[in-house]
């Protein structure tokens, strides 16, 4: 759908520099897969639908600078395709497995350029939510801590054919995020402290970290975070849970 062409307002020389290159998710028939070919130096178009490999196989015997890869993207190693090489990737992402292709993404966000991703709207709205913001979740906290989120486009049902009954977003995801900044050395038990404290997002913090800490210690480390004692996940901002995990990691606070 060239509607969903990635782009941020720029001219697509200034996306699309020669020399990238791009890694398309569900490529198809290979109708997006020609417009990245023609702006870069290699693309790597994956599909999992054997029934579609034999049309795109012919599209990329055609453009020259395009290879077919038959397979699941959840299980293919990204960094092999790219051959070592930073990339790009543009997708038009199945509502279903939404979340954890944008996660399989994030594994990779060191080689990362970005991410242009079609999803359902409902979730576009997710990722790219502020803290105090009803859609704010554990989702939107760990994206945001590897990439920046940007809702390019808004996709009406009807651009797409069948139309589904909801509406879509083209949404950028372009790495680092708030990573740098917040400077996490284990960015793995960072995101299971995320999943803790979002497990149920809608009851006081402090009770979603009661296997961690109790107390007087919970206590002392939310007035040491800044925090307040009846906060919930929802209302933090990367900045303090990076505090708080901080705090909570200490040897002098374990239970």
């Amino acid at each position: 759908m060239a509607a969903a062409a990635p782009g941020d307002g720029k001219s697509r020389s200034s996306e699309n520099r020669p020399g990238e290159v791009w890694i398309e998710i569900g490529a198809g028939h290979g109708e997006m897969t020609e417009l990245l070919a023609q702006h870069a130096r290699r693309v790597v178009a994956i599909e999992i639908d054997d029934r579609l490999l034999p049309r795109l196989c012919q599209v990329a015997t055609r453009l020259g600078n395009v290879s077919v890869v038959a397979g699941d993207v959840l299980t293919l190693d990204l960094a092999e395709l790219a051959a070592g090489e930073r990339f790009r990737v543009y997708g038009n992402l199945p509502y279903y497995i939404t979340s954890p292709i944008v996660h399989r993404l994030l594994e990779h966000a060191g080689q990362l350029d970005a991410a242009f991703l079609v999803m359902q709207m409902e979730v576009a709205e997710r990722l790219a939510a502020t803290p105090g913001h009803r859609e704010y979740a554990y989702l939107s906290a760990i994206v945001q801590f590897y990439a920046r989120v940007q809702i390019m486009l808004r996709i009406p049902p009807g651009a797409f054919r069948p139309p589904p009954k909801v509406a879509s977003a083209l949404v950028a995801l372009r790495p680092p995020g708030e990573r740098p900044a917040l400077g996490i050395a284990d960015e793995h038990s960072f995101g299971e402290f995320l999943k803790r404290c979002f497990a149920q997002k809608r009851k006081m913090l402090r009770n979603n970290l009661r296997a961690l800490v109790n107390g007087e210690s919970s206590e002392e480390i939310f007035r040491e975070a800044g925090i307040a004692p009846n906060a919930r996940a929802e209302e933090l901002t990367l900045a303090q849970f990076a505090r708080l995990f901080e705090l909570t990691a200490a040897p002098r606070r374990s239970v």
